[in-house]
């Protein structure tokens, strides 16, 4: 520490503070750092008089402008609800056919029923319905129950196998590992995998003795070429997708004991409207017919 005295080389009055022979000018801040500088205090006590700033034990102060954000967003919510309210009362006093015939109405259900399926479908059919195992497609036009816009809306709206819901869809493929004998199962596995050629080097008898075996026990729900049946919801088994493996082995598992999904009736769930958004958005993604 040192005594102030004026720098010789600059001609500055120093600070009086020296460290290891280097001593400290006292050059004033620039004025306009200075204006800047005090301009922001004068704009920060301003702004505690003016807008919400300080809090209290329940609330805060509310400034003099009264400014709320809280309230500028249910102002804005309003708008928007009142903005849409004319299409979501369309949506509700109209059919799913009248909706698609409707470009606006139909725009406004598709971007609805997409918010409503990123929020409640996504989990089960993927952000881009593009499902998983044990999780249908829903971008392709394979449907258990049918693609068109009534049959979507159904299945939407009360699920399936969906126990709490009485008009659910519901089918019920048997455990033949109860009535087939182990070798049986696998000659049934073989043949279906056969249809969409799946079957690998199996033998031709193995495939003749599984087509006898289908014949006599899969194809009342199948059908006799195994195209499958939506009034049941029977998977068509010939287009090689499957929801459960396509190998023999897969098909095997499944025939001995079946697994069934459980989709949730969402019509009580989500309401009528919300319920006719998305099978719009569904029936828009491509697959339905």
């Amino acid at each position: 520490m040192s005594e102030k005295q004026i720098d010789e080389f600059s001609g500055v009055s120093t600070t009086g503070h020296e460290w290891d022979g280097i001593k400290e000018l006292d050059n004033p801040m620039p004025r306009w750092w200075l204006i800047i500088y005090y301009a922001t205090i004068v704009w920060a006590g301003a702004y505690v008089i003016a807008y919400p700033a300080w809090p209290l034990i329940s609330t805060a102060t509310t400034g003099l402008l009264g400014y709320s954000s809280r309230s500028e967003m249910k102002a804005e919510f309003a708008a928007a609800n009142a903005a849409k309210a004319d299409y979501i009362a369309a949506i509700a006093s109209k059919s799913v056919t009248e909706i698609l015939a409707d470009d606006k109405l139909r725009t406004f259900a598709a971007a609805a029923g997409a918010a409503a399926f990123k929020v409640n479908c996504v989990q089960c059919h993927g952000s881009g319905a593009q499902g998983s195992p044990g999780y249908p497609n829903l971008n392709d036009d394979v449907w258990l129950w049918g693609g068109k816009p009534q049959d979507i809306q159904q299945t939407i709206a009360h699920g399936i196998r969906f126990t709490e819901d009485s008009n659910t869809r519901v089918s019920e493929m048997p455990a033949f590992g109860d009535m087939l004998k182990p070798q049986e199962i696998t000659q049934v596995a073989n043949y279906v995998a056969s249809l969409s050629g799946k079957a690998g080097d199996t033998s031709a008898t193995d495939i003749a003795a599984g087509k006898e075996l289908y014949a006599q026990n899969c194809s009342s729900c199948h059908g006799d070429e195994g195209k499958g049946n939506q009034e049941v919801g029977a998977p068509n088994l010939t287009d090689a997708i499957w929801f459960y493996g396509s190998t023999p082995a897969a098909i095997a598992a499944q025939i001995k004991a079946p697994k069934h999904g459980v989709m949730p009736a969402w019509g009580v769930r989500l309401g009528d409207t919300a319920v006719k958004e998305l099978t719009v958005y569904v029936h828009s993604l491509g697959g339905g017919e």
